[in-house]
């Protein structure tokens, strides 16, 4: 779909060629376009996710269905292991429910730019571009409402979208049925109890972001969304079918053939150092479409801040990272965004 409606967009074009216009006046920043271009260069294929059916985890209640809960958690924590991606069917989210909610978050980005950035909508929560970029290669083409949980009951953070409400509470309650199935039997292929993740992420410290990815005018080559990686535990994506996701696998991009009855999942940094690097956060980025815009929604299953990210071996000896809690991590993350241009990471923790 070509955008009909030109006010909603937010005003990238003109974010975009001020870097541009900075970068080409300040010879010292070839550095960062030289590194963008390095990365937009190298070999991309498409690829389909390891596909795991969970019907046999959330409708099972029979005893010889063991052996295929076994297989079933066995694929999920291979997956987390070798892609750090997967995408599951018959994950108990019904299509209804999820046409609804894309048809919800469709009205409410064609709503003029003047009206989400100034109408304090869904807790003042609209972003747009990338304000810290220093240059192109830096920047977001996108749009995004980022919503904690704990914030979506809020009537009064709606204005005019009432019927965004409803849809958008059952939503999360489904997104959050998934991540904790999901959490549960990565925790569990451990060795530890599957409500080990339950007594830090509840609907007080996850998050939804509702994204939108306006038709680029400009290139095909330009970031939707930045190489990075997720901070949080683990992301539940909804996405429509019109593609523009990639991944890094095996020291290259692949790019993700979209699949319209899935939800995709991806590892956190968080459950990377939880699990000791058995679990993989790998980084991916979203590719822009010329005439095409593209939607997506996004459940992160995060912590609260004060909650301390250890390992799961038992001997903290054995422990690949230092133990800091999620709002230290999140605060380096800004302070290395602020002064170095890019998140660092992970590797900021490790021993």
């Amino acid at each position: 779909m070509i955008d009909s409606n030109s006010n909603c967009n937010p005003p990238l074009l003109q974010d975009y060629a001020q870097l541009v216009h900075k970068l080409q006046s300040h010879v010292a920043v070839d550095q960062c376009e030289e590194e963008g271009n390095k990365m937009m260069m190298m070999v991309q294929e498409e690829c389909e996710l390891p596909l795991i059916d969970l019907g046999v985890l959330i409708t099972s209640e029979s005893s010889s269905d063991e052996a295929s809960k076994r297989e079933c958690m066995a694929k999920i924590a291979m997956a987390s292991s070798e892609w750090g991606f997967f995408q599951v069917v018959n994950h108990g989210v019904s299509s209804e429910l999820l046409r609804k909610m894309r048809e919800e978050q469709i009205k409410l980005f064609r709503a003029p730019f003047e009206k989400k950035a100034s109408y304090a909508l869904l807790n003042s929560s609209y972003r747009w571009g990338t304000p810290t970029a220093t240059c192109p290669k830096q920047f977001s083409w996108s749009e995004a409402f980022h919503i904690p949980l704990a914030k979506i009951s809020d009537q009064a953070s709606y204005g005019d979208f009432t019927s965004l409400r409803e849809v958008m509470v059952e939503y999360a309650e489904a997104m959050q049925g998934v991540a904790k199935l999901l959490a549960g039997v990565l925790a569990m292929k451990m060795g530890s109890p599957k409500q080990v993740l339950e007594e830090i992420c509840d609907e007080n410290t996850c998050f939804l972001r509702l994204n939108r990815y306006p038709a680029c005018p400009i290139s095909p080559e330009i970031f939707g969304l930045v190489p990075h990686t997720d901070s949080d535990f683990l992301t539940i994506l909804h996405q429509d079918e019109v593609g523009g996701l990639q991944l890094m696998k095996d020291s290259k991009w692949v790019a993700v053939k979209p699949n319209a009855d899935a939800l995709i999942v991806n590892i956190g940094d968080l459950f990377q150092a939880w699990s000791n690097d058995a679990y993989k956060s790998v980084e991916h980025k979203v590719m822009v479409k010329r005439k095409v815009e593209r939607f997506s929604i996004a459940y992160f299953l995060c912590p609260s801040y004060e909650s301390e990210i250890g390992s799961c071996k038992r001997e903290p000896s054995a422990s690949v990272y230092k133990a800091f809690t999620f709002g230290q991590y999140r605060h380096q993350v800004r302070e290395d965004v602020k002064f170095i241009g890019h998140k660092v990471g992970l590797s900021r923790f490790r021993v």
